[in-house]
């Protein structure tokens, strides 16, 4: 039977990149999903490539509340109940150092990359959760836990995710399970220009030799989505590749 049969998933930015493969991996095990953007030309894409009886879209900005508010009453009309919710938008850029970074910069950060998966989180919880059970993903990331020049805004509020993870998975049990996932250098549009210049020298200097993938994250998340992972909670599972450990290697090989 597939895991997720019966389900249903919300996904905020799930038209590209990671949420997209969430939601093809979520469909391929039997998951009605519901994604959420900014651009309902992509959302329109993506429900081509889905399918569009398992997919309903919702075209806003995740901070809008009132969007957040209307997305849920539609998957709840639609399709009965919210079983999964995947907090998978988010705010990515440099900011220069935390010291000179203006506050205004790292309100609008955090406003997308905790405010917003707290406010959903919340909905969803009210909406159908509470009554019914169910399961919440935070995809944070890999630099919640290390330091990158640049980018003290971004690494900060994914930190404060990874807690936020934490404080929600210790009130919401036992019937809601809340756990994150924090993705090294994966290969999407949105990490380009990241990743495409140095991409073999990248995965050269990794234990697995290669960079990651959307799909990657994706068959983390349908673990932690399904009854696989029925005794974790509260954890921050890191998806990299071995980036954290590539300076412990013995030796590198020719």
């Amino acid at each position: 039977m597939a895991k997720l049969s019966g389900k249903t998933a919300l996904i905020t930015g799930g038209s590209q990149g990671i949420g997209l493969a969430i939601a093809q991996a979520f469909i391929r095990e039997g998951s009605k999903v519901v994604i959420t953007g900014r651009s309902q030309i992509a959302l329109d894409k993506a429900r081509a490539q889905l399918g569009e009886d398992q997919v309903l879209t919702c075209a806003g900005d995740v901070r809008d509340r009132e969007h957040a508010q209307a997305t849920i009453a539609a998957a709840m009309e639609r399709f009965g109940g919210i079983d999964i919710l995947v907090n998978n938008a988010a705010l990515e850029r440099s900011s220069g150092p935390a010291i000179t970074t203006s506050m205004d910069e790292f309100e609008e950060t955090y406003a997308v990359n905790v405010f917003a998966p707290l406010y959903w989180t919340q909905q969803v919880w009210q909406a159908s959760m509470q009554t019914h059970g169910g399961n919440v993903l935070m995809i944070s990331s890999l630099g919640s836990i290390t330091l990158y020049a640049n980018m003290g805004a971004y690494l900060s509020s994914k930190a404060a995710l990874n807690h936020l993870t934490r404080t929600l998975a210790a009130e919401v049990g036992p019937d809601v399970r809340v756990n994150a996932i924090l993705p090294g250098l994966i290969k999407t549009e949105m990490s380009r220009k990241a990743w495409e210049p140095y991409e073999e020298k990248f995965a050269r200097n990794l234990p697995l030799e290669r960079l990651g993938e959307p799909e990657d994250v994706a068959q983390a998340a349908v673990f932690l989505a399904s009854d696989d992972s029925s005794w974790i909670t509260g954890e921050s599972l890191v998806i990299d590749g071995g980036t954290i450990i590539q300076w412990g290697r013995l030796r590198k090989k020719p």
